[in-house]
């Protein structure tokens, strides 16, 4: 008991000896900050200030002076006080400001360039065979209650008579004493990174998420900020930007020496430098070190709606002479912005700047704080990477972890408030049922309604199209509540134009866990619009309308059994393989001639895979399979099918060779492009159903305001239905948007400039009897505008048809189109 009672006394007394004390340091002309000035204390512990001027100082040594020292300027000492705010003024040294400025910038500039060409021999990556370590990282949203005034506010209305209170407003009053005890959320996670060249992979060993039993994997690979400080690119929030020491970076870069001072006792440049270029670009400071021109620490700076900051540090290495990762941290605060801004699903929230009124609201002191503590580093041991193309894997038995463990492994101590955050927002969680919610939303999103053992389709509700009318039907799938490896599929419709009865039956059986493979087997009797292009990998994306399909009027029937296989076995690919027989009738006035004989419908069993391969893109293996977490393009997908003459009396020997390419680039002005490439051949006996007709969305009506309809996706918008047919071809779209514009203060639009153009060919048409059409042979040619999200997810495009193809009357070839897109802000 006395032991106890002399350690809470210790403790009381390190607490009271905390000193804090924070400020800003300003051009005593211009009122400027200065950004990483040099704040030296008495007791020769050196802080330096962020991209604002700021500073924070907190120690358990005694401040009686700090002196404040900046490149160019007359160093100042400031005695400390009972104050805890300082407003510091350094005055500029007239007579050699300008020539310490070009010499520090010159030097500067030298020794980047010395940086820039040690890359290799300081960066451990490139110079370590292999490494690995344990990391501890703390990721917590919150805000200092110091910040917050936590008043009751009185709200007056204008009246006749004088003012009218209307409201006693006390959301301040009650958020502050909320986060007095409390963060607004906390997450940890225990880690252990491996690298054997060139693959760094991350195995996640145990994770908490306050509020969450088992926690969001998404988030996990949320990116924050580089591993590495030495790639080209230079990552902060999920956004690339050139790194400060890329090849012919003191092009876009300028680079200022502000001071030297010391780490882990060597001797270091502090250099701070700015995009030159781009007004939101990156800025920061490094720290080189003098002798080998590494990096020893990095803070890396993004200011704007939000400001974010990424810092690194290091740790010499004696025996290898290197500076190796020691820690991470990531910030995300408030920047400037005339708009309220929110992210990580709301959790967030940033209030518009508001000219008049500067009264900051309680959200606005709100920030996001990463801390990553690296430990346990071996260096060049044999190291074995299980699964090298998994870029992120979380153990089975990572949310499972004793709080001994945490205790064993928390390199970052948890404070009060973050005992009482889990137990508040895991209390909260348990009474609003937040898991069973989360399951609910992540099965809406994918277009379900999870109805106890039932997640009941919601694609087959009701439909319309010009040959069924409307379509009203049922469907689902069984979910993990009656079986996890074991699941039942189907649905049935009814058309009220054609009255008849459509339906399909499945089951399936997971047989691989860590590839997600399944096996299944169907039959499905129902209508598919002839010669449209579809991979059979293509995930499943639910939509509250699908447009284009209103329009057709030409379907066949097809009765089809399938037994597939789908997997993820092979890395970075998703890949089917299916077996199938179809009974083919075309409900239109259609004969395909072959060798003499005229089919009105025929028998097809065909072989096929379909494979989807993201070369480029990263993944996470989770306990529930594998995620994509990291998109990146180019994507590539494949698909072969091949009919097979001998088997269940097929009638048609041909096959078929698709593929396609997507490739998006987004620019950090929030523009963005993309390219689309899609190509088939079909060789052999091939009958119209499954040719290709390169998706038009146009109805042949004489008036254009009779073809407004609503855009597709990915569709020739001046093409009318039935216009064309190939056996080969190939389809190159191109798209750029732009950032969205204010025109009011609700209609802000979003300017798409697209372009479409396909060329195609079709051999012996004369088989084809009962339908007319045209070949691609000289090409079809497409351009338009897409004004997107001009009011509450509505759109206005408009498109014209030029080229080979050109009708001969203007007006026909111009299409105007109405489009919708839901945000729903994933």
């Amino acid at each position: 008991m006395k032991n106890i009672f002399l350690f809470l006394l210790f403790s009381c007394l390190s607490i009271q000896a905390q000193q804090q004390i924070s400020g800003i340091v300003k051009d005593f002309k211009t009122k400027k900050a200065l950004p990483f000035a040099t704040i030296k204390l008495d007791n020769n512990e050196t802080f330096t200030s962020d991209v604002d001027g700021k500073f924070e100082i907190s120690t358990t040594k005694k401040i009686n002076s700090i002196t404040i020292q900046y490149i160019g300027y007359s160093s100042k000492e400031i005695l400390i006080s009972s104050k805890k705010y300082y407003s510091i003024l350094l005055e500029p040294k007239i007579d050699s400001l300008k020539t310490i400025t070009i010499n520090s910038r010159n030097l500067a500039n030298s020794i980047i360039k010395k940086v820039i060409a040690a890359k290799n021999e300081n960066n451990p990556q490139k110079k370590l065979n292999s490494f690995q370590f344990n990391t501890y990282n703390k990721l917590i949203v919150s805000t200092n209650p110091d910040s917050i005034q936590g008043k009751i506010d009185s709200i007056f209305v204008e009246k006749e008579f004088g003012k009218e209170l209307k409201k006693i407003d006390s959301t301040e009053f009650k958020f502050k004493k909320i986060i007095d005890k409390q963060h607004l959320f906390l997450a940890e996670k225990v880690s252990k990174f491996q690298f054997s060249n060139p693959v760094l992979k991350e195995t996640i060993i145990g994770s908490k998420m306050a509020g969450f039993k088992e926690p969001i994997y998404e988030l996990f690979g949320f990116n924050l900020q580089s591993f590495s400080i030495y790639d080209d690119k230079y990552e902060l929030f999920e956004t690339n930007y050139k790194s400060p020491i890329s090849a012919n970076s003191l092009s876009e870069y300028s680079f200022t020496i502000n001071d030297t001072t010391y780490i882990d006792n060597r001797e270091v440049f502090l250099i701070y430098f700015k995009n030159n270029r781009k007004k939101k670009g990156l800025e920061g400071l490094l720290y080189i070190d003098s002798q080998n021109f590494a990096i020893a620490k990095a803070v890396m700076r993004i200011r704007g709606v939000i400001d974010i900051t990424g810092i690194h540090d290091f740790v010499f290495l004696p025996e290898y002479q290197l500076w190796f990762p020691s820690k991470k941290t990531f910030k995300i605060s408030k920047g400037k912005s005339k708009e309220r801004t929110s992210f990580l699903g709301g959790r967030i929230v940033f209030e518009a700047d508001d000219d008049e009124n500067k009264t900051k609201k309680s959200t606005n002191f709100t920030y996001l704080l990463s801390e990553t503590n690296i430990n346990n580093i071996e260096i060049n041991t044999p190291i074995n990477i299980k699964k090298s193309f998994v870029k992120v894997s979380v153990n089975e038995s990572a949310t499972s972890k004793s709080e001994e463990f945490w205790n064993e492994n928390r390199t970052i101590a948890i404070d009060e408030r973050g005992i009482e955050t889990y137990k508040v927002l895991d209390s909260i969680a348990e009474e609003r049922k937040l898991d069973r919610k989360i399951r609910f939303g992540r099965k809406i999103f994918n277009g379900y309604v999870p109805v106890s053992i039932l997640d009941v389709d919601l694609r087959y509700l009701v439909s319309y199209n010009n040959f069924e009318g409307f379509r009203f039907g049922f469907g689902g799938v069984t979910n993990e509540k009656l079986f996890k490896t074991f699941k039942l599929d189907g649905y049935t419709a009814y058309g009220l134009k054609d009255e008849n009865i459509k339906y399909s039956l499945g089951i399936s059986t997971r047989v691989g866990k860590i590839s997600n493979s399944w096996i299944s087997l169907g039959y499905t009797d129902d209508l598919r619009e002839i010669a449209s292009t579809t991979f059979a990998i293509d995930k499943r994306v639910f939509k509250l309308y699908d447009p284009r399909p209103i329009n057709i009027s030409t379907f066949y029937n097809y009765k089809t059994w399938r037994g597939q296989i789908e997997t993820k076995i092979i890395p970075k690919t998703e890949s089917l393989w299916q077996l199938s027989y179809s009974n083919i009738k075309p409900l239109f006035d259609y004969t395909f001639i072959q060798n003499g004989t005229s089919f009105k419908g025929f028998n097809i069993t065909t072989a096929m895979v379909s494979l989807q391969w993201n070369p480029f893109s990263d993944f996470m293996q989770t306990p529930n399979g594998r995620l994509e977490i990291e998109k990146r393009f180019p994507k590539f997908t494949f698909q072969f099918t091949k009919t097979l003459p001998n088997l269940f009396e097929n009638d048609f020997d041909f096959g078929k060779i698709d593929l396609r390419i997507d490739f998006e680039k987004k620019y950090l002005n929030g523009q963005k492009s993309a390219v689309l490439v899609q190509s088939g051949y079909a060789f052999g006996a091939v009958p119209i159903t499954h040719l290709y007709n390169t998706s038009p969305n146009n109805l042949t009506k004489d008036n254009l305001l009779q073809r407004v309809t609503i855009a597709g996706k990915n569709s020739f918008e001046t093409m009318f239905f039935n216009e064309f047919f190939s056996n080969q071809y190939v389809f190159l779209q191109l798209k750029h948007g732009f950032k969205r514009i204010e025109l009011f203060k609700k209609v802000k639009p979003e300017l798409v400039m697209v372009t479409r153009m396909a060329w195609g060919n079709l051999e012996n048409p004369e088989k084809h009897v009962g339908i007319e059409f045209k070949t691609l042979d000289n090409g079809f040619f497409e351009s338009g505008i897409e004004l997107n999200k001009i009011f509450k997810g509505f759109g206005l495009s408009g498109f014209y048809r030029y080229g080979p193809n050109q009708l001969s009357r203007f007006e026909d070839n111009l299409a105007l189109k109405l489009s919708f897109i839901l945000d729903l802000g994933f």
